[in-house]
């Protein structure tokens, strides 16, 4: 296996204290205009294992919208099965997947796959994965992720989590998740509203506003351990934590000086230093992908609107002009757009902002969209609605043709974040 390289890890959970809740189930609403045909075949070895594996894979790829899923039809093909691909061609597919699964005299379990050009009758290249059993969907996310990269050049993000906030029974859930909904895991339990979850930059903290001392106060939660520090716990409001990209720092907005103003803190706590100094209320600051900027909302104009400083402070600019409400400025990893909540007509809806020309694009047709976040490799924006009076999420492509909705049977689910790619 020469072509194949080899990445051995133990996936473990990192919510060691969470309790497993209802799951997210994903509906596609939209699918791209041309799709890549593409054959998982099942995997040689254990076939339960392969079972859980495979079906990650094919579910990752089809949800997507981006994929069409060719059935394979025949038996379990190793990674080292000599393989007809001008067959597979003629049978409609473009690329080929096939491995197995082995199960080690310690427990462990490896996950070996190659991936095929059946257009050009050539190896992809392949990868092998050592894990756990109780993390073989998280194997089965990165063989899709590879995948994704090899057939799109772009990451893929099957392997990320999202956290949402969850309210059902008089309790609010902060939860984490895979991206496709499963392994939900609860970080918090609270009587009081838990708002604003955001990720830090290496995806092993979030820094949360939780109303438990009946008032805001932002915290910053160790996934690992359970473990958490309050961060501003000021006079008024404290309020829209966002991390910079080091992870070092977080802009906060602060009300204990009057009206809610912009402000930068150390993750410790230590450190606060104000930011910008309006007559009136700024707030959802969100750093740039590069740290040099501070998008964030002011009404300083007369109506909400989205401005930018720098890092360091300054004065600001205004960067939405159309139309008089426009809000929760969202920059995209990649730095290219910029996704943000604007009124048209009555209705909130999500808009991207391409952050080179300044074109807008509406990307939803609902009336309460909120909390806009960008997937890590820029392609998609998941965001709060609500459908019968009842929160849900949705997911879409930043070009709006790819659609997805996420819903808990018995639950409001509303604050999404979608997480950074795992390390």
């Amino acid at each position: 296996m020469s072509r194949i390289s080899r990445r051995i890890f133990l996936l473990c959970g990192l919510l060691t204290a969470g309790l497993a809740q209802a799951q997210l189930s994903i509906e596609i609403t939209g699918a791209g205009a041309s799709r890549i045909p593409v054959a998982i075949a099942d995997f040689a070895g254990d076939p339960t294992l392969s079972r859980i594996v495979v079906g990650t894979v094919r579910a990752d790829l089809e949800r997507s919208g981006l994929f069409r899923l060719v059935d394979p039809a025949g038996a379990a093909l190793d990674e080292n099965t000599p393989v007809d691909l001008p067959a597979w061609k003629t049978r409609g597919a473009d690329a080929l997947a096939a491995g197995s699964i082995t199960r080690a005299a310690d427990g462990r379990i490896e996950a070996r796959f190659r991936l095929y050009d059946a257009q050009k009758s050539e190896t992809l290249g392949g990868a092998a994965f050592v894990t756990q059993s109780a993390q073989l969907r998280m194997a089965g996310h990165r063989i899709a992720d590879y995948i994704y990269e090899k057939l799109t050049g772009e990451p893929g993000v099957f392997s990320t989590r999202i956290a949402y906030v969850v309210k059902s029974r008089g309790q609010f859930l902060l939860q984490i998740a895979d991206a496709d909904g499963q392994g939900a895991a609860t970080a918090l339990t609270s009587t009081e509203p838990i708002i604003s979850p955001v990720w830090s930059p290496d995806g092993s903290r979030l820094a949360y506003v939780s109303f438990e001392k009946k008032k805001p106060v932002i915290y910053v939660h160790s996934l690992a351990s359970g473990q958490r520090h309050i961060v501003a716990n000021f006079k008024g409001s404290n309020s829209a934590p966002a991390w910079s990209p080091d992870g070092r720092k977080l802009a906060v907005v602060l009300s204990k000086d009057g009206n809610s103003q912009l402000y930068t803190v150390n993750a410790d706590g230590s450190g606060l230093q104000r930011l910008a100094s309006s007559p009136g209320i700024d707030t959802e600051p969100r750093y740039s992908a590069d740290g040099a900027h501070i998008y964030f909302t002011s009404d300083r104009g007369g109506s909400p609107q989205i401005y930018r400083v720098d890092a360091s402070g300054g004065a600001a600019q205004r960067v939405t002009f159309d139309g008089s409400y426009n809000v929760s400025p969202r920059p995209s990893p990649d730095g290219r757009s910029l996704a943000f909540i604007t009124r048209r007509e009555g209705r909130f809806q999500l808009a991207v902002m391409d952050l080179g020309s300044r074109q807008v694009q509406v990307l939803t047709d609902s009336h309460r969209d909120e909390s806009p976040s960008f997937a890590p490799n820029s392609r998609m924006i998941l965001f709060a609605t609500e459908i019968g009076g009842r929160g849900v999420l949705s997911a879409v492509s930043v070009d709006g043709r790819i659609k997805q909705r996420l819903s808990i049977a018995a639950g409001d689910v509303r604050e999404p974040a979608w997480g950074p790619f795992l390390k």
